[in-house]
């Protein structure tokens, strides 16, 4: 794929008085086989004010050397040579310009590798049932990626609309029931856990009222099991009216109800919070800060608290990794496997989100024990509890927050931390989650992805990360992935082709070209990678633009593999920006893979 080049000029000449320098355009990274000629001049063009047309007058040469003759040149060596194109005017006056030309190793014709087949596919409905009274009108269905509830008439009661799911095992533990719906007018749910091992109505826990609004969020239940047994889980979606004397206020007519996902935590055991390090803020070592790609900052402490400043953000080629505000731990040491937890109340002048780690003040990400995320309003005081087991051992733990990406119109900003708190846990408590997706396809650490299809999700409420929620289906020879909740950082969103259960392998000592035709019901960008599994490595890395029309997009990888490697296809969609945009469809039509084996 060739990139634009802008131009540089370097005024080689010395010249004074009203002489202009020549400009170059045209300039481009290129990628050609090793034995093909190219011609490092098609396309570009020079000129200035003075003299014109100065086209004949460019000169090219390469680093390693190349042979060039009128601008052509056949390399044949595979690697990556640093252009450089230069023009000097009649008054002495010099432009350079430069790219990259990519030379590839001699392959065979492109041949069609793999073509996604995106036929209907059926969804797994996790035991979860719909069910009418006789007074409601109403149908309850797996479509579009989520249970969805299309209720004309909400009937005489509550349990006239139900979705509920029988024969759940529990035992001696706590359980909260997370339910992430939303609703084309805003209603009401309740929420029951039946004790089935008990004749009659003997519930475990429930809950009434629970509010329903048109973009989507969590609906909880939590309860208690006393004992090893089996749960009915309801959710009743009938007529409720939660305040007898404003009969307005009850349950809708002629309105849709959608369901993601369904979420069930259990947690036994219990653990005691022995603190570690309580900031006070009174000496400077507390806090610090660093910014680059254009950004700048500081970091002090005054009145018992941390202050951080953000004085402008970076610029292009920068990213939430560019401002990082660090806030130390002294004297603690975390140790992998070990449990852990913290508090941290904070304020900022502006919006402002970022990701909330626990890693090496000096390794980074090389040694990360814990990642959060932590997204703050403009004036109010947010705080941020974490428990967590550290995936690595740290000797220099600072909790950082990276701070590198501005809400819209945000230039400067100011987050101040008023309180931190950090310690250990000391117990047997343990959490696990299992999440019950209505997608065609879903993977997390907690529930196993269908193994007939190699596309998957991944949304930040997966692993209870605040934003990040949406989901797949296929419909009409397509692949869409709707965001119901966006995330404000690129995690927080994923569309993955291949994973565990379909892996997509691609074999040795080819290139391979990635096609993808989609289009979006409102504009969004996305990071797009093929990452190798197991690291991070992406032999393509790129970005897409999808917008309400049908665009095709096609990348090329310009190394070669040594062994056959499983990959993942990710389309990564999380930004502030998508986080604040609401709803959004992206329609894929077409993933075709093409290969060129060398020769």
């Amino acid at each position: 794929m060739a990139l634009s080049l802008a131009a540089c000029s370097n005024d080689a000449g010395g010249n004074s008085g009203d002489n202009t320098a020549p400009s170059i355009s045209g300039v481009a990274d290129q990628a050609v086989e090793a034995g093909s000629q190219f011609d490092a001049l098609a396309g570009v063009t020079a000129s200035d004010a003075e003299d014109g047309d100065l086209t004949s007058m460019i000169t090219v040469s390469s680093m390693p050397s190349l042979t060039f003759a009128n601008g052509k040149a056949t390399p044949e060596k595979p690697g990556s040579y640093e252009l450089t194109y230069s023009v000097t005017d009649k008054g002495g006056e010099t432009a350079e310009a430069y790219a990259t030309l990519t030379v590839t190793r001699q392959t065979g014709e492109a041949v069609e590798f793999l073509k996604l087949d995106f036929a209907d596919a059926a969804a797994d409905g996790h035991g979860w049932a719909a069910s009418f009274g006789e007074s409601a009108s109403a149908t309850g269905e797996l479509k579009q990626g989520a249970f969805v509830f299309d209720i004309t008439d909400p009937g005489a009661g509550d349990g006239d609309v139900q979705l509920k799911k029988a024969g759940v095992p529990v035992k001696a533990a706590d359980y909260k029931l997370k339910v992430w719906a939303k609703s084309t007018k805003e209603t009401y749910a309740h929420m029951f856990a039946r004790n089935e091992a008990e004749e009659g109505w003997v519930l475990f826990g429930d809950t009434y009222n629970q509010r329903i609004g048109t973009a989507i969020t969590p609906i909880e239940l939590n309860f208690n099991v006393p004992a090893e047994g089996t749960a009915e889980l309801i959710i009743n979606l009938g007529k409720i009216s939660p305040n007898p004397d404003n009969p307005a206020d009850t349950t809708p007519t002629d309105f849709a109800v959608t369901i993601d996902k369904i979420e069930l935590f259990e947690t036994t055991g219990a653990n005691t919070e022995v603190p570690a390090y309580t900031a006070d803020f009174a000496d400077a070592s507390a806090v610090a800060l660093s910014a680059g790609d254009g950004a700048n900052g500081s970091a002090s402490v005054a009145e018992g608290k941390g202050i951080f400043t953000i004085d402008n953000y970076p610029g292009e080629g920068g990213g939430i990794w560019s401002v990082k505000a660090d806030l130390a731990l002294a004297g603690v040491t975390v140790e992998e496997g070990a449990k852990y937890y913290y508090k941290l109340t904070a304020v900022a002048g502006s919006d402002q989100s970022g990701e909330l780690l626990v890693e090496s003040s000096a390794q980074a990400d090389q040694a990360r024990a814990n990642f959060n995320n932590i997204s703050l309003k403009a004036g109010e005081e947010v705080t941020v509890t974490q428990t967590f087991t550290a995936e690595k051992s740290v000797d220099d733990p600072v909790i950082r927050m990276q701070l590198g990406n501005p809400a819209e119109g945000v230039t400067s900003n100011t987050i101040t931390v008023t309180a931190l708190e950090f310690g250990t846990l000391e117990g047997d408590q343990k959490t696990e989650k299992t999440i019950d997706s209505f997608s065609v396809s879903a993977t997390s650490a907690h529930c196993t992805a269908n193994p007939d299809y190699i596309w998957t999700t991944f949304n930040g409420t997966d692993e209870d990360n605040e934003l990040g929620v949406g989901t797949i289906w296929t419909e009409d020879g397509k692949l869409c992935y709707r965001i119901d909740q966006g995330g404000n950082t690129d995690f927080h969103n994923k569309l993955i082709i291949g994973h565990g259960g379909n892996k997509l392998t691609l074999p040795a000592d080819s290139y391979f070209t990635v096609e993808v035709t989609g289009k979006a019901t409102q504009p969004v960008s996305c990071g797009f990678f093929l990452n190798p599994m197991g690291g991070w490595d992406p032999r393509l890395s790129e970005g897409i633009d999808f917008t309400t029309e049908e665009q095709t997009f096609t990348f090329e990888t310009t190394d070669t593999l040594i062994m056959d490697m499983d990959f993942e296809m990710l389309f990564q969609f999380g930004s502030q920006a998508l986080a604040e945009m609401g709803e959004v469809t992206v329609e894929i039509s077409n993933i075709t893979i093409y290969q060129r084996s060398i020769i």
